[in-house]
């Protein structure tokens, strides 16, 4: 099954309140399009971090392996996958062979475990240019970011 997840990260500062907003689509085989939105809000944390969050989410909220195109607008997230970093300095938890840890190694660990029964491709949404996709979750993202208080997070999205 192939599924589309959408992402956006917001923050309040740095540290700030932040929140994240994701979007999942899938065709079920009868041709039916589902979607599901997810958001959540945290009172302190950075943009990286949410932007990591709003991809775990959709993630984590698959029962099933499906082949996975995660669109985001951070150029963190996706050039990791992209550009190898991921199987570089992020497993090696060492950025750029320097003695300097990789920030938000939790939320990688986290992410490279959700990823692993699934087939993913990474494609970076350039500065809300027109996705209607990319803005609903930017939208939700910011309302989470300004509540900063946890929203919906729905777990085993797709049916078995």
């Amino acid at each position: 099954m192939k599924v589309q997840i959408y992402s956006d990260g917001s923050s309040r500062g740095n540290p700030g309140p932040g929140g994240y907003g994701t979007l999942l689509r899938y065709v079920d085989p009868a041709g039916g399009v589902h979607e599901r939105e997810l958001s959540a809000g945290y009172a302190v944390t950075t943009n990286n971090r949410m932007e990591l969050m709003g991809v775990i989410a959709g993630v984590e909220a698959l029962k099933h392996p499906c082949q996975l195109t995660v669109y985001s607008d951070s150029q963190y997230v996706v050039r990791a996958f992209n550009d190898r970093w991921i199987d570089g300095w992020v497993k090696r938890g060492w950025k750029n062979a320097q003695k300097k840890p990789v920030a938000n190694d939790d939320l990688w660990k986290r992410l490279i475990d959700a990823l692993a029964p699934h087939g993913a491709t990474f494609v970076w949404v350039r500065g809300h240019n027109g996705h209607a996709e990319n803005e609903r979750c930017d939208a939700l993202a910011t309302a989470a970011a300004d509540d900063a208080s946890t929203h919906q997070v729905d777990k085993g999205f797709l049916p078995a």
